[in-house]
């Protein structure tokens, strides 16, 4: 075990608030990146520190206690001595614990997408498509944009009341849809209260993993995070059957019931493992952009997310001005998010083993060949259109999957929340910009996609260098030793 720095430096060079981190702080880079193959031969050489020519914030970056130079000086290599349960049945029953919040939370979102068509024809509720359109923007905005503030909150004060707030405000919300009868009622549930409470749920079930697992964080995360593709295919089979048998409001009622278990079971489950640090505060702080290489890793992580969104939203209707069946067209997506649920574990377990910038750098270049190579050839034929759906399923699911780990490695485990929070919020608010944008492109092509697929892959492109930038920022002219290949 590497020697433990000094109290003073490693609560006042990295608990300084949400984001309070010294120009030559590198305390969170003492947890970064866990890359796996670098050479053990260096091992013996981080007992020694230089004072400003060596970053010892390397030596998890590499998986070792390796050094290696930093292009902007950087203090010692700072342990935290962090105990991680690996392995253990209280860690698994957290995980288990994040894929219920996770389901309900994200599901909620399909319950909205599938409810929509009911909404807009039902004679009871005047509203237009426009109308209700903005009350979901209102509540996808907001959730996203209140996620910057679960994050701190959950690193002073943990998961358990963030989590039941989220129950409450969620299972209020479908109960109080049931009921309404005009916009401004939908508008109040849906845009205000549920993205409350998907926003107190979705942040602590993801931050509560970083807490139990750190060799094995990866596939812990990816686990966990197959809930989105399992809610896109269980909650909208649900809403349809409930609205056949009960009726809308009833079938509000049932989903709140169920959203009740769900979340009920997830606050019994997920728990923190530390105590606050003792200087936390539950606002934000814009200091946290100064910490070496989490910036360049947001910009990788806006890059790969909104690119991801490209095919996912329009993938369908390419296939219909291809000429296929509506059937086909539908079952392009299915294949899309079924390989998606199978990269995401996979994609875990191999971040594990080789690092998860690495892995993500990877996945991202795969996303951008299978765009370049088999998407824009051979789209309009099946067997090429359902190839890439698996190809690309399964490399954009790792890469939207690993983005809690990448994070994981910049900071402490008690800080964690709060770097999440805002990583999180910014990339998904960048990514509500995708789909006007690509649907934009395509008209600006005349209605062919060609622009949409090299626009895709450029981005996962960029995406791919931006993480090479954010290991770069540590192991300055070394990054290649961190990749893992020699």
């Amino acid at each position: 075990m590497p020697k433990r720095s000094s109290p003073m430096s490693l609560e006042t060079e990295s608990r300084d608030g949400i984001y309070k981190m010294t120009s030559i702080a590198v305390t969170p880079i003492s947890g970064v990146l866990n890359e796996s193959d670098a050479g053990s031969d260096d091992k013996s050489d981080s007992s020694s520190t230089t004072s400003t020519t060596t970053a010892s914030g390397v030596a998890r970056l590499l998986g070792r206690s390796e050094q290696a130079p930093v292009s902007d000086g950087a203090a010692p290599d700072l342990d935290l001595g962090e105990d991680y349960p690996e392995g253990e049945i209280r860690g698994w029953l957290v995980v288990l614990g994040c894929w219920l919040g996770l389901f309900a939370s994200l599901g909620f979102m399909q319950i909205l997408a599938t409810s929509q068509a009911y909404l807009t024809t039902t004679p009871s509720i005047h509203v237009g498509p426009h109308a209700l359109g903005g009350a979901i923007f209102g509540y996808a905005s907001l959730s996203l944009l209140l996620g910057v503030y679960v994050g701190p909150l959950f690193d002073s004060y943990g998961p358990r009341w963030l989590i039941l707030g989220g129950t409450a405000c969620l299972v209020a919300s479908l109960l109080l849809v049931s009921v309404s009868t005009a916009y401004w009622h939908l508008f109040a549930a849906l845009g205000i209260l549920s993205s409350l409470g998907s926003s107190l749920l979705f942040t602590p079930s993801i931050a509560a993993i970083a807490h139990f697992f750190q060799n094995r964080r990866g596939f812990a995360t990816g686990v966990a995070a197959t809930a989105g593709p399992a809610s896109g295919v269980i909650f909208p089979f649900i809403v349809q059957s409930l609205f056949v048998k009960v009726g809308w409001a009833w079938a509000m009622r049932a989903l709140a019931l169920i959203c009740l278990a769900i979340t009920i079971a997830a606050s019994f489950l997920i728990r923190s493992r530390l105590p606050p640090a003792k200087d936390a505060t539950p606002h934000p702080h814009r200091q946290m952009f100064r910490t070496t290489g989490f910036t360049p890793t947001v910009v990788a992580v806006v890059l790969a997310q909104f690119a991801s969104f490209l095919p996912l939203t329009y993938l369908s209707s390419y296939a219909l001005g291809r000429g296929f069946s509506q059937a086909f067209s539908f079952k392009v997506i299915a294949i899309l998010n079924a390989s998606s649920v199978v990269g995401r574990v996979l994609g875990g377990w191999w971040a594990d083993r080789i690092g998860p910038f690495n892995a993500n750098m990877v996945f991202c270049v795969i996303a951008a060949f299978v765009c370049f190579v088999i998407w824009l050839p051979a789209g309009g034929t099946k067997p090429g259109i359902a190839i890439f759906a698996v190809v690309f399923g399964c490399a954009s699911g790792s890469s939207v999957s690993l983005v809690p780990v990448l994070v994981g490695r910049l900071c402490k485990t008690q800080d964690y929340g709060r770097y999440y929070g805002a990583c999180y919020t910014i990339a998904s608010l960048v990514s509500l910009f995708a789909i006007p944008v690509a649907g934009r492109v395509v008209r600006g092509n005349g209605g062919s996609y060609w622009g949409l697929i090299v626009t895709t892959g450029l981005l996962y492109i960029a995406a791919a260098v931006a993480f090479a930038v954010a290991k770069m920022s540590v192991l300055g002219r070394r990054i290649w030793v961190g990749l893992g290949w020699r």
